[in-house]
């Protein structure tokens, strides 16, 4: 098994986190509005992310001896709840699931925001998405109810941790 690295994206990874991205959706058939597949800042996710400083984040994962991108997590501040921020578009390459790469991504991604000053973090996701629904819930997110201020209409599992 080879090292990975986790870095805050580049403008050169762009499409290949928006490839991974996308991949994932249709495989799920989760490709329709209402979903990150359609988020117009989707194909320049560095320039989205580097737009707040002090308030978004966006890390790749790439192997360590290939600098291929394997995925990557974002985050950024959610105005529905005090201190809050929203974990958002954490993908994964199919072949490298189930290694823990999404625990280590996510941990990267709630480290910072704790650097951030965040004491929550806040997703939603979809019931389809199996492994990440695992991920979160291993990892102590709780369910809530959906809130008003859910921006991705097709998802249906709300979920909050506290830092």
């Amino acid at each position: 098994m080879s090292s990975t690295l986790i870095r805050p994206i580049a403008p050169a990874d762009d499409a290949a986190v928006a490839a991974i991205i996308r991949t994932c959706l249709e495989a799920y058939r989760l490709d329709i509005p209402g979903t990150a597949y359609f988020d117009p800042e989707l194909d320049h996710l560095s320039r989205f992310y580097a737009s707040r400083p002090g308030r978004r984040a966006y890390f790749v994962m790439e192997d360590a001896d290939t600098a291929r991108i394997l995925g990557g997590a974002g985050l950024a501040k959610y105005g529905g709840l005090d201190a809050c921020c929203e974990l958002q578009k954490i993908y994964l390459v199919e072949s490298e699931r189930g290694r823990g790469l999404g625990r280590a991504l996510l941990d990267a991604v709630e480290g910072h925001a704790r650097k951030l000053g965040y004491r929550r973090v806040y997703l939603e996701t979809h019931t389809s998405l199996h492994e990440a629904v695992r991920l979160y819930e291993r990892c102590g997110y709780r369910r809530i109810d959906r809130p008003a201020t859910a921006v991705h209409s097709t998802m249906d599992l709300f979920y909050l941790k506290d830092l």
